[in-house]
């Protein structure tokens, strides 16, 4: 029989996982309780190099999270000027969506801020406003095409931490 704290540890790990919603870092927050499940149940142990990899794949996570983003805005023409205001504008917007339809605004926040954030200051900089929302798109783009991949990073390490644990 599977021990019932592997299977109520699970469950959490899931339910951080749908943070994903909401712009919290999920991907950390599944490590974060999958070591302190490790350290309170005394019948399995997680060995600290598992640890490490996985951590490694949610600093990739994040790294190609941010680097879709600004890649999608420069292969659309952003600046590098404009490439940090859409990274600005997706954490603003994501703390200013939070709020919004019970957190799932965070995720639209994100999305939208990434392109008003590009948007604003490329014509701050004096860039046409047909360069400036086609630099935006592409800085949307890239932040939705992120998202995707660091969800699926999070997919990832839900099916290694059901491994580890069962």
């Amino acid at each position: 029989m599977v021990p019932l704290f592997s299977v109520i540890l699970f469950f959490f790990l899931i339910l951080v996982f749908f943070t994903h919603i909401f712009s919290l870092p999920a991907n950390w927050l599944i490590l974060i309780l999958l070591f302190i499940g490790s350290m309170l149940n005394p019948t399995y142990e997680i060995p600290f190099s598992t640890m490490y990899f996985l951590g490694a794949v949610a600093l990739a996570g994040e790294l190609v999270e941010f680097g879709l983003q600004m890649l999608g805005a420069k292969k659309f023409g952003a600046t590098n000027a404009g490439n940090w205001g859409a990274i600005v504008g997706a954490i603003c917007g994501a703390l200013l969506g939070a709020p919004i339809l019970l957190g799932l605004g965070a995720l639209v926040g994100a999305v939208v801020g990434a392109f008003i954030g590009c948007y604003f200051v490329e014509t701050m900089n004096g860039r046409s406003r047909a360069e400036a929302i086609q630099a935006a798109w592409g800085a949307m783009l890239g932040k939705i095409l992120g998202m995707a991949v660091k969800m699926g990073i999070g997919v990832f390490l839900l099916v290694k931490s059901f491994q580890l644990l069962f």
